[in-house]
């Protein structure tokens, strides 16, 4: 039996991998990389001195707490019997690597993804997430050899007009959306970019995917910071971040409606387990109650922190097997 294949994004879940719950600080401190900081922990943060540092030297107890959110996640998952793999921690090498942007592994969403029979290594726009992917590649590596699936990746930056440079390719798991045999992708500006785009559309094209481009709000990261869809005909939505709106293929389906304001928190970035079973944060309870109302079963977990970080349920993983076979 073949064990990787993603069908949609809510077709059974069985095999997943889930991050690990790992950062640290660049040496040099852009005030907009800790904005998160200022908001969430102002009381902490005030006269620390974090540069270089790691969050869980500077922050032991929310580092735990964060640990708690990961933890308590994996115990959801494992009652719907899906099978968990978590990457590896940084080694001390690569973390020496990533000491003057900082480092992370944290969302393992971004630095793979997987569509239908493909295992594709992205390329990250930042620079201190684009060795995001070696904790991870040891499973790549494993899965692939045991699985019959095409395991590639895409170009590395063109960094020829500097490390920032925007020219890519660009194209992370967050924007990507699998419905069967369309693929909605989306740019802000902030993740995948044109260049990613085509590159992906030129692959999988051949194999008779359709790729939909969606462009996003620039201060949306992910497409999955914007829509999640919950099973065939109901989507989680902000309509707000959707510059060209609703794409045609999902003008048809049940909305259950968030603001920009609640997007901004993760209020779309909940996972489905299957058509019958999503899981979100109790932070958005109304979105529960609008699920519940449709007959679906929800599933609450507290994570304030990783959401303080950019990310929650669906960033934190990266599905290996989804199908209803």
């Amino acid at each position: 039996m073949n064990n990787i294949f993603v069908e949609s994004e809510f077709a059974p879940l069985k095999r997943v991998v889930m991050a690990q719950s790992e950062v640290a600080f660049p040496v040099k401190i852009d005030p907009e990389e800790v904005k998160f900081l200022a908001e969430e922990e102002s009381d902490l943060y005030s006269g620390k001195d974090i540069s270089g540092k790691n969050y869980k030297d500077v922050f032991p107890d929310k580092q735990k707490m964060w640990e708690e959110e990961r933890e308590n996640f994996k115990k959801v998952l494992e009652k719907y019997h899906v099978e968990v793999t978590v990457p590896r921690l940084l080694t001390d090498y690569e973390k020496e690597l990533g000491k003057e942007d900082g480092y992370s592994n944290f969302f393992v969403r971004d630095p793979f993804f997987t569509i239908g029979y493909f295992l594709i290594e992205g390329s990250l726009r930042f620079p201190h997430r684009r060795n995001e992917v070696l904790p991870v590649r040891d499973i790549l590596v494993t899965e692939s050899n045991k699985n019959e699936c095409l395991y590639l990746s895409i170009p590395k930056p063109d960094i020829s007009k500097g490390p920032k440079s925007e020219d890519g390719p660009f194209l992370e798991g967050g924007d990507i959306l699998v419905l069967n045999k369309t693929i909605f992708v989306g740019r802000s500006g902030l993740a995948s970019n044109e260049n990613g785009i085509k590159w992906l559309e030129r692959l999988v094209g051949h194999y008779g995917y359709e790729v939909v481009e969606v462009p996003l709000h620039p201060t949306i990261l992910h497409l999955d910071c914007a829509l999640s869809l919950v099973r065939e005909g109901l989507m989680i939505v902000c309509e707000d971040a959707l510059l060209e709106g609703i794409p045609k293929q999902l003008k048809d389906w049940d909305k259950i409606n968030v603001t920009l304001e609640d997007a901004s928190k993760l209020a779309t970035n909940g996972l489905p387990i299957n058509e019958n079973v999503y899981i979100t944060d109790r932070e958005f309870k109304f979105i529960g109650e609008e699920l519940e109302k449709r007959g679906m079963t929800v599933e609450y977990v507290d994570y304030k922190i990783s959401r303080s970080f950019g990310g929650a349920f669906r960033c934190s993983t990266q599905p290996l097997f989804r199908s209803n076979d």
